[in-house]
C-alpha cells in the first residue's frame, strides 16, 4: 500500500459540501482508503480569479499506481462538473496528488511531489495539519517552508 496526500479545493458552488462529497467518492473506490482529513480553509485565489477558495487535504492508502490515482481524481472532478476552459479558471472541484509513496514522478501529466506545494499556504497548512513531520523528496522537511507562505491569506473554517 502506498501512502498519498491529495489536495482538494474549489471556488464555485457549495465548495465545503463538494469537498466532503469528493472525499466520500474517493473512499468508494476499492483501491483507495481515506486515512485522515484536514480542516477546511478559506483562501484567497492565487493566479486565479473568482471567489475565495475552500481547500483541504486528505491522506489515503492505495493499491493503485500514481497514474491510476490521478485518473480516479480526474473522474471525481468530472463527476462534480469540473471544466477547464483556461488555466487556473474558477472551478467546482480540484483534486491534486501532492505526494505518492515518497516517489519522484515527472511526466507530462503528473509531477510528484506537486511542484508548487511549498509555495501555497492553502496546500502546505492543511497538509502539515495532518502530517506535521512530513518530509518529501526534493523538498525535505515541509515545516521549513511555512515562513515563505506566512503572508498568504488563509482562514481555518469553523466546525472542523
Amino acid at each position: 500500500m502506498a501512502l498519498a496526500f491529495i489536495g482538494l479545493g474549489g471556488n464555485m458552488g457549495d465548495t465545503k459540501q463538494l469537498i466532503k462529497d469528493a472525499i466520500v467518492c474517493l473512499a468508494q473506490y476499492p483501491e483507495v482508503r481515506v486515512i485522515t482529513r484536514s480542516c477546511m480553509y478559506k483562501t484567497a485565489p492565487i493566479e486565479s480569479s473568482g471567489d475565495h477558495f475552500v481547500n483541504a487535504v486528505v491522506s489515503v492508502e492505495t493499491d493503485s499506481s500514481a497514474v491510476r490515482l490521478l485518473t480516479i481524481c480526474q473522474e471525481i472532478e468530472h463527476h462534480f462538473g469540473r471544466e477547464r476552459p483556461y488555466p487556473n479558471a474558477p472551478r467546482t472541484l480540484d483534486l491534486d496528488i501532492l505526494s505518492y509513496a515518497q516517489e519522484i514522478i515527472e511526466t507530462d501529466s503528473l509531477h510528484i511531489p506537486h511542484p508548487r506545494l511549498i509555495e501555497r499556504a492553502f496546500v502546505l497548512i492543511p497538509l502539515l495539519e495532518i502530517a506535521p513531520n512530513l518530509s518529501l523528496p526534493k523538498f525535505g522537511n515541509l515545516t521549513s517552508y511555512l515562513e515563505n507562505v506566512k503572508t498568504q491569506e488563509v482562514e481555518k473554517i469553523k466546525g472542523c
